[in-house]
């Protein structure tokens, strides 16, 4: 494994049309190659040496940016990582063209063992949940804890606001939606992107905002942008058809992780229905259900997903020194959970 160094990219900078991505304070990138992929990596320096490590897996259309928040409230706690999957965020395609879960899994696991950071607390959102759900039930010995924040576990009935995303694994679709919102600014794309996966969009700060565009258009200049996006939809759609062994399900019966399940009761992409049913089908599980958090609670609310992290790992004895989280966030997550989560099985 090769690893290289990026250097931060200061807000003041004038950015070019396709820009190095933004790094938060407090926040490094690096590169690492790796057989079949180039992965970058964004992580945090401990706050003391001997955390145990974390890492984490955003969805479809997001990078590791999307646990800067996160990241920032677990220090103290774990030694964070957040990678971004092959053709997304920084990272350029795989060598392969594979962008099924199976491929993102495949990635994910050749970073651990080149690393040797294993075994992680490992931390996934939507379609990262379903990547890390694969990579927890195939190599166990990876894995410390498991969270999953909205993961896309297969649905019966899929809720209409995500059929258009599931269109994208269509052959045609991309370009085609490509030529009609030819004309459609960063912001537009940003707000509709905000509208989809926020509970409520209101809580993204103007700053927070401006992030996004930025990385819009960076990520919108990229030649691959589409087809990254098209084949992971496919991936995902064909992950939701295996059976047997290798369906996402089973895969989720075969985990020994201690796992914690976040679910949003405004999520547009993942059913809120389905946090039962997976709390029944992870064997040692939890459930923590935010009812007005959207498909990435973890941005909405960091100080609650934190929290819930915090208790997971104190309950299953991987807790070092008690992580410092406000009273006000402990009180809001307790009240919470008293109020409309419960425990799996």
């Amino acid at each position: 494994m090769s690893s290289t160094e990026l250097p931060p990219v200061p807000a003041s900078t004038v950015l070019p049309r396709v820009a190095p991505v933004r790094v938060a304070e407090g926040e490094r990138l690096r590169s690492v190659g790796l057989p079949g992929a180039t992965l970058t990596v964004r992580s945090r320096p401990p706050v003391r040496e001997g955390l145990p490590p974390a890492l984490c897996v955003h969805g479809l259309g997001g990078s590791s940016q999307n646990w800067s928040a996160l990241m920032q409230r677990l220090e103290g706690l774990v030694d964070s990582e957040a990678l971004d999957l092959p053709g997304f965020g920084d990272s350029p395609p795989p060598d392969d063209g594979d962008y099924s879960v199976t491929g993102h899994a495949r990635a994910v696991i050749r970073y651990l063992d080149a690393a040797g950071r294993g075994p992680v607390h490992l931390i996934g959102n939507s379609m990262g949940g379903a990547v890390t759900t694969r990579v927890a039930a195939v190599r166990p010995d990876l894995v410390r804890t498991l969270t999953l924040v909205s993961p896309a576990l297969p649905e019966i009935r899929v809720q209409r606001t995500a059929v258009p995303t599931a269109l994208l694994a269509l052959p045609g679709v991309a370009p085609l939606f490509t030529r009609l919102t030819k004309d459609w600014t960063a912001e537009q794309r940003v707000r509709g992107v905000m509208a989809l996966c926020y509970g409520d969009p209101g809580r993204v700060t103007p700053e927070g905002f401006r992030a996004a565009v930025e990385e819009m258009e960076r990520r919108f200049a990229l030649p691959y942008f589409w087809d990254a996006m098209a084949r992971s939809a496919r991936g995902i759609v064909n992950a939701y058809t295996l059976g047997g062994q290798h369906g996402l399900w089973r895969q989720a019966e075969r985990v020994l992780a201690p796992t914690l399940l976040v679910y949003g009761g405004r999520d547009q992409l993942v059913g809120y229905r389905m946090a039962r049913r997976a709390a029944r089908t992870f064997r040692d599980s939890r459930l923590l259900s935010l009812p007005e958090a959207g498909h990435v609670a973890m941005m909405e609310y960091p100080d609650l997903v934190a929290e819930a992290v915090r208790e997971l790992l104190a309950d299953t004895g991987e807790l070092g020194e008690p992580a410092k989280v406000s009273d006000e966030a402990a009180g809001s997550a307790m009240a919470d959970e008293a109020g409309t989560a419960g425990a799996g099985s």
